[in-house]
């Protein structure tokens, strides 16, 4: 366990120390401006979290856009069909009654047959 928690202390500190001196290689690069890259960066990493509210909005905007018409277009297609199983039950019932008055113009034709004959 010992051998552990050293090593654990060791990597830890050449951990830091390496951190530490790439902060002093970028003092050494960057010097002063360093504050204004962080600066910059801040900025755009704000104007970018901004944009990326603004998409995921627009995104849920037309999420519900899109179910609201999808919504619309479900219920004008019930709305047709029904209009279109009207018409072909009128058109139906309007063929049995031709067939109908076929049957009792027949009938009539034939009593008319019938009576002339006699």
């Amino acid at each position: 366990m010992a051998k552990t928690d050293k090593f654990k202390d060791e990597t830890m500190q050449s951990s830091t120390e390496a951190t530490s001196k790439i902060d002093a290689i970028k003092q050494l690069i960057f010097g002063e401006n360093m504050q204004a890259y962080d600066s910059e960066f801040e900025t755009l990493k704000k104007d970018i979290l901004t944009k990326k509210q603004e998409l995921e909005a627009l995104m849920d905007d037309v999420k519900s856009e899109l179910l609201q018409n999808i919504d619309n277009l479900s219920t004008d297609i019930n709305i047709r069909i029904t209009e279109l199983e009207n018409s072909f039950e009128d058109k139906a019932d309007a063929l049995n009654e031709k067939k109908v008055d076929r049957k009792l113009l027949g009938e009539l034709f034939t009593k008319l047959g019938e009576k002339i004959s006699q």
